[in-house]
């Protein structure tokens, strides 16, 4: 069954750290034993939660379509800074998560975070929109990329049939939520792995462009701001893609609870990995523009493959493979930290009682990451899946800038509060306005799409009255709750 949900109490150490302490009788002692409680274990080292940053923002974007920022600057040079303004924004975004995971230590990320400075209701529509659409689409959208690039070097000379690469994608789903399900530790390892196997492409990439610039190669950079597209919504447009670009940072306080020594690493692993992706961002960029020009790269439908085609013959060959094994990436770190959100959601009352369990052997929240399933299956069979997450992105900046607004209230709602990282106040306010600002951009953009989005966001608002505030519900709809639902023995 759905329970009431916990009332959030910021001040209280306990639930703010999400700890659950059990303990044994000492030897000799006439008192029962009470066994110890199954929790998640912390098992995210610095390297781990790099890698969950590292891996989940860096998708196939960079390396197949990076010209949504091109084609509204209308320049290589405003691109190029576009990036780099990006790279900063994200930046404060993610130093204003590190000071809310090393004060409220308890994952669930912008669910946990809006419920402490809100209340309910908004963190129940957030895990609703989420649960239902936002990430069995999102997954679906990285796992099709997946699918259609780890077939592209056996289908060199003909189309790829649609059935193989949902067959493949299918697959690639169940691998990821099977191992999710098992293990974390060798969840962690394998994202490790898969963050050096993008690094080592994107390293594949910056390499020959720097060669170039040792060559002389600046053709493309001489009048670099020749051609700037200075209309109104040109330059917005631009910071919308950049910005869509660096999501991902946020995915390392979905999982606080499971951080070792989290005032440190949290902090630490956001600096690293923000750092890291900018960087890579911007060199892979003027890699790209060494060797193909910007009429090149916008006509292109596979920019890593043109520019490794030019300079390094048949090993272009490889680039596919790169590119698919950054979504499965993106794929296992996006499932590893979502499920913890549903976890929490469940724990606080806000989603099935089932959700909250965790397999007694193995340590992982294995019906919160098992829901994400059949879901991403429906979506991948059934749904367009890019209009859908055109529908929602109106609610993921918004949300994300509600929980950056919820810092600056808990700095005056409970100024005591301990906070091991602090940011100065100018870095919320500015990310919370950048994050409505990109609301309201996507609304003024593609209104009939948004206005979707928000009505499908909205429709958390009745869910949440009728599955947790009404008491007196019927006895033939407890019966339907119960089914999907079961207590907790």
């Amino acid at each position: 069954m759905f329970r009431k949900p916990a009332v959030p109490t910021v001040t209280n150490r306990s639930y703010v750290e999400g700890q659950s302490n059990g303990r044994l009788p000492s030897m000799g002692s006439k008192e029962p034993v009470r066994e110890e409680k199954v929790v998640l274990k912390k098992k995210v080292t610095l390297l781990r939660g790099v890698s969950i940053i590292i891996g989940t923002i860096i998708g196939a974007g960079i390396f197949i379509s990076p010209k949504g920022i091109l084609e509204n600057t209308g320049s290589v040079g405003m691109s190029l800074v576009v990036w780099t303004v990006c790279g900063i924004l994200s930046l404060f975004g993610a130093l204003c998560y590190a000071e809310l995971g090393t004060c409220i230590k308890k994952s669930g990320g912008h669910y946990t975070y809006i419920l402490e400075a809100f209340g309910p209701l908004p963190a129940f529509v957030r895990v609703w929109v989420e649960l239902l659409v936002i990430r069995p689409a999102a997954t679906a959208v990285i796992s099709l990329a997946f699918g259609r690039h780890i077939l592209e070097p056996l289908f060199m000379q003909c189309e790829i049939p649609d059935l193989a690469i949902k067959f493949i994608t299918a697959v690639g789903i169940t691998v990821v939520m099977v191992l999710n399900s098992m293990s974390v530790s060798w969840s962690a390892r394998l994202q490790i792995f898969l963050t050096f196997c993008k690094l080592v492409a994107i390293l594949i990439i910056i390499v020959p462009g720097v060669m170039q610039l040792i060559k002389g190669e600046i053709q493309h950079f001489k009048k670099a701001f020749e051609g700037t597209n200075t209309s109104v919504m040109g330059l917005p447009l631009a910071f919308y893609s950049g910005m869509y670009a660096y999501s991902g940072w946020f995915y390392l306080n979905f999982v606080t609870e499971e951080v070792e020594n989290p005032e440190k690493n949290i902090p630490l692993a956001i600096g690293i990995s923000m750092v890291t992706v900018t960087l890579g961002y911007v060199l892979t960029n003027i890699a790209y523009f060494t060797t193909i020009s910007p009429e090149e790269l916008l006509s292109s439908n596979a920019v890593a493959v043109t520019f490794a085609e030019q300079l390094m013959g048949r090993f272009s060959l490889a680039v596919p493979i790169f590119v698919a094994l950054s979504c499965f990436g993106s794929m296992n770190g996006g499932i590893f930290a979502v499920s913890r959100m549903f976890y929490v959601a469940s724990r606080e009352g806000h989603l099935p009682e089932i959700l909250s369990m965790i397999h007694v052997r193995k340590h992982t929240p294995l019906p919160a990451v098992i829901v994400l399933h059949p879901l991403t299956m429906i979506m991948l069979f059934t749904s367009e899946l890019e209009d859908l997450l055109n529908f929602l992105s109106f609610a993921r900046w918004l949300f994300i800038g509600l929980a950056v607004a919820g810092l600056i209230y808990l700095r005056y709602k409970c100024p005591d509060m301990p906070r091991p990282f602090k940011v100065p106040l100018f870095i919320p306010a500015l990310f919370s306005f950048t994050c409505l600002f990109m609301a309201a951009l996507s609304l003024g953009s593609d209104p009939l799409n948004t206005g979707i989005g928000f009505v499908i966001t909205l429709t958390g608002v009745p869910a949440y009255y009728l599955f947790i505030v009404w008491d007196k519900k019927p006895k033939w709809f407890r019966k339907i709750l119960s089914a999907y639902s079961p207590a907790v023995v």
